[in-house]
């Protein structure tokens, strides 16, 4: 009888098997959710490095909190609220420490080139000003609905909110956006 690989393990049997010491079904999880996850603390943070980092340090959370798990099968909103808390303290411990812009400049955006590219390029940095400037609650709710296309069911599940407080972050999200881009009409 041959072993089942641990790439079609489900997620609550690596964890278990995780939690007895087993290495690879630890790396065969995190290999499963690490692009999710970094691309989360990509949309959080704006700064690649900043997402590496995030990714990292939710790795090694994971690693030593694995035993607080309650719920094995719930291991993807875990580890998502994990990176999501690590990318957010990696925000504040940036801006606690540095006066460095958190926005990309336009010229990192695209390569320069027509008018039309320079003012996609200036819309984009003003509606990634908005996005920073919104309460943190309210742009994780729109990363992950927009960028992440979660459901608001996921969405209030990973945030640990009803989904009424959810609908209502995101209107509040999408209205800050609206209201601040309508210059750009």
């Amino acid at each position: 009888m041959s072993e089942i690989p641990l790439e079609l393990v489900p997620d609550q049997t690596l964890v278990v098997r995780a939690l007895d010491g087993d290495v690879s079904a630890f790396t065969t999880l995190l290999k499963r959710y690490r692009r999710l996850m970094y691309g989360y603390a990509q949309q959080l943070t704006s700064e690649l490095n900043d997402a590496d980092d995030a990714v990292q340090e939710a790795f090694i959370t994971t690693w030593r909190s694995l035993d607080t798990l309650k719920d094995p099968s719930k291991v993807k909103p875990w580890l998502m609220r994990i990176v999501g808390r690590s990318a957010i303290d990696i925000m504040r411990r940036r801006k606690a420490h540095s006066d460095i812009d958190l926005d990309k400049d336009a010229s990192q955006l695209a390569e320069p080139g027509p008018e039309i590219t320079s003012e996609v390029n200036l819309q984009l940095a003003a509606a990634g000003e908005i996005l920073g400037q919104l309460p943190l609650v309210q742009r994780q709710t729109w990363v992950m609905r927009e960028v992440g296309g979660y459901s608001y069911q996921k969405i209030a599940d990973e945030l640990e909110l009803p989904v009424s407080t959810v609908r209502g972050l995101l209107a509040r999200a999408r209205s800050s956006l609206i209201k601040g881009m309508e210059g750009w009409k």
